[in-house]
């Protein structure tokens, strides 16, 4: 290393060590200002170079003072150079960390050792690399240095990882070898047994005496019941004003929505575990068989805590070809083992837009081995029963919210291992599911809530078939609604060139959609009922309300809908994109795919650039000349995370990138102290203009020398 640079290093780690040990003595005053925010969130990402760093540079010196190589040589001097470069990292990543700790949602022991731990490393590196030189430091008290920096390494990255995905983390692909047996249904307990797996599964990682977010606890009843930062987490007895459900319910791209996007989220029967239990006055030590007989959450726990059998199962078929396994496995198919080394297969398959017949035909392949088959919410009809009753070993079936009824279930005649069967959301009514339930010999559970089948009409079922247990789920005497879901867009994209029917729709059937299309708030009375005829043909915002007699009215979804005409045939960066915010580099901003809010989402890297320090433009051209009116530019703004809209927008047009004038300048708002993040679209329309050339240059804003970023998803040319 240059004499000069190592001189300026060595120097600057001195920096550090006082600058650290100032932050961590004043600590509790520390205050992190939003803009600066952004640079503790990079302490993941810049963590793993100093642990590099370091590990070559003491194993270098182990080396040395094994082998007697203590001077005079170029392993010295190299694992200095190590030392050097590995300690100045770990400050500057112990900084990050310091800045990150102070965000909402970071507390209790796991934080307190994994921060100490990482400044007990800095100053250790800064020492052995200060008594590196010395005559003293060689052999056993070179080998106790590395040895207890090793080990602080390794408990600092373990109290990290509990931090991130939870105490159990590096042991949890091993639960299966050692997880408790079921529990039985007689010695079950409501919350310990049903309802806190729920929130160990689905939400503890993020809310527990270590990773504090909201400053909501969930490991415990006493934690539950207090709540967190904005209140009480449920009303006992009234599921439809309870805070946890409303999360819940909220658009997965809701900042609020619980889980958070990217978190594995809540199945419809944990939803209706959890209604279901909050309804009635949330028993923490209740037995489930004290229950009432009848009871839908005494029906719901017992069909969660009965199905373990299936797992249990040992199964005379071979295994699928891996091959064929990954060859069937799509974005929107997923095919996995129902358990270890397994040879069963649970099959699940998303996105109602993308279904078609040809995924189950294609399933064929591997008929014999799926036990598991989840279709839920897709457009699946009685004739795509005649394909899965070819599915010789299926055990359990979601139907739920599918376009089937009760007629198409003969075809499933074939299915004699078929134990639970989920028909909630359907057209089914009772005199057909009754004329084909003879037909299921080995059937255990079906759900039949929100179908053609009244209550009565569930028990008269339940009498004749007392060795199936009909759950009935969301249905109760009216006396506590539920609230209901918002809307949902079933449309592929909303992006569109020409035309585009709007397509609202509903899980639960019975639900009448309004809209408006001017900002105001909808309602059942002065807002517009949904048509499925309804075509749009502009930029449209939709506010949409769902409504049904006996619930609770659903919040205000709202949805963006983009025209654009037309696609330029060729489109280039005039400035590089900033290096956090690639996404798909000049393509992205005319590939119709649109992001959600949150900088920390993961959709981020796919949907969205993002340009720091310089202006963000590109020049798009088109092998025809375009006759435009009007450029759109959609993007995020997020005040907390410094992600403000643009200072301005200028569109140039002409001939060729040499002669174009200036066609339109806009000047978007910017967004008043405290609004929530949001996504906008800032328009300009001039007259039109034929152009062969288009050069969009977008400013981001600055407040004196700090400049926002800015990120854009999109632009529409019409």
């Amino acid at each position: 290393m240059n004499k000069r640079v190592k001189l300026f290093a060595e120097q600057l780690l001195i920096v550090f060590n006082i600058f650290i040990a100032f932050l961590l003595l004043f600590e509790n005053k520390l205050e992190v200002p939003a803009w600066l925010q952004p640079v503790g969130r990079m302490h993941p990402l810049l963590l793993h170079f100093p642990i590099v760093l370091l590990l070559l540079a003491l194993a270098l010196q182990w080396y040395a003072a094994s082998s007697g190589r203590s001077s005079g040589n170029f392993y010295p001097v190299f694992s200095q150079n190590l030392l050097l470069s590995g300690a100045l990292l770990s400050g500057v990543t112990v900084v990050m960390g310091l800045f990150l700790s102070k965000e909402e949602g970071y507390s209790g022991d796991t934080l307190q050792w994994h921060k100490w731990t990482g400044a007990g490393i800095f100053f250790l590196a800064s020492l052995i690399y200060l008594a590196a030189g010395k005559s003293w430091y060689k052999g056993i008290v070179a080998k106790a240095a590395g040895v207890v920096a090793v080990v602080s390494l390794m408990l600092t990255g373990h109290f990290g990882a509990s931090l991130t995905h939870g105490e159990d983390f590096i042991l949890q692909p091993l639960s299966v070898y050692y997880e408790a047996p079921p529990v039985p249904i007689d010695q079950a307990i409501v919350f310990d047994h049903v309802i806190r797996p729920i929130f160990e599964k689905k939400c503890i990682s993020c809310h527990n005496p270590d990773k504090l977010k909201g400053e909501l606890i969930l490991a415990d009843s006493a934690s539950i019941v207090k709540g967190g930062k904005t209140g009480q987490l449920f009303v006992p007895g009234n599921p439809g004003i309870s805070l946890l459900l409303e999360r819940v319910h909220l658009p997965l791209e809701e900042k609020k929505h619980m889980p958070p996007k990217g978190k594995a989220q809540l199945t419809e029967n944990e939803i209706a575990l959890l209604t279901v239990w909050i309804r009635n006055e949330t028993p923490f030590t209740q037995k489930v068989m004290e229950l009432p007989p009848d009871d839908s959450l005494r029906l719901l726990a017992a069909a969660v805590l009965e199905p373990a059998k299936v797992q249990e199962e040992q199964f005379d078929f071979a295994a699928a070809d891996e091959k064929t396994i990954a060859k069937l496995n799509t974005d929107y198919l997923t095919i996995t083992p129902l358990a270890k080394a397994s040879p069963a297969l649970e099959v699940n398959i998303y996105n109602r837009a993308a279904y078609t017949k040809k995924q189950l035909e294609a399933l064929t392949e591997v008929r014999k081995q799926v036990v598991a088959l989840n279709l839920n919410k897709l457009p699946v009809t009685d004739e795509d029963m005649k394909i899965i009753g070819q599915f010789e070993n299926l055990r359990k079936l979601d139907l739920n919210f599918t376009d089937i009824t009760a007629n198409g279930l003969k075809e499933l005649a074939p299915l004699k291992h078929l134990k639970r069967l989920t028909l909630s959301g359907t057209g089914v009514k009772y005199n057909e599911l009754k004329a084909q339930l003879p037909l299921f010999k080995s059937l255990e559970t079906i759900s039949v809530w929100n179908t053609g089948i009244a209550p009565g009409e569930a028990e008269q079922l339940q009498k004749a078939y007392p060795a199936i247990t009909f759950i009935k789920g969301f249905t109760d005497d009216g006396s506590n609604p539920l609230k209901l879901n918002p809307p949902q867009v079933a449309n592929s994209s909303v992006v569109f060139d020409g035309q585009l029917p709007l397509q609202l729709m509903h899980p639960i059937k019975g639900v009448q959609l309004y809209y408006t299309t001017d900002g105001s708030d909808p309602d059942s009375i002065h807002a517009r009922l949904f048509d499925p005829q309804t075509v749009l043909t502009e930029n449209t915002t939709i506010r949409a309300k769902a409504f049904k007699e006996g619930w609770y009215s659903s919040d205000i979804a709202e949805f963006g809908f983009f025209r654009n005409a037309y696609i330029p045939d060729s489109v280039r960066l005039l400035y590089p994109l900033n290096s956090v915010h690639q996404a798909e580099g000049a393509h992205t901003f005319f590939n119709t795919k649109l992001g959600a809010i949150g900088a920390n989402n993961p959709a981020w890297a796919n949907y969205f650039a993002g340009v720091r320090h310089n202006d963000m433009a590109l020049v798009s051209e088109f092998k025809q000349p375009v006759t435009l009116s009007s450029v759109g530019l959609h993007y995020m703004i997020e005040e907390a995370t410094g992600i403000y809209p643009p200072a301005w927008v200028e569109v140039w047009g002409g001939e060729n990138e040499r002669r174009m004038k200036l066609l339109v300048k806009m000047k978007p708002p910017l967004p008043a102290k405290g609004d929530a993040p949001s996504l906008k679209l800032v328009e300009g329309s001039f007259k039109p203009q034929t152009v062969s050339c288009l050069k969009i240059v977008a400013r981001p804003y600055a407040e004196g020398e700090h400049k926002k970023l800015l990120l854009v998803d999109e632009m529409f040319l019409n």
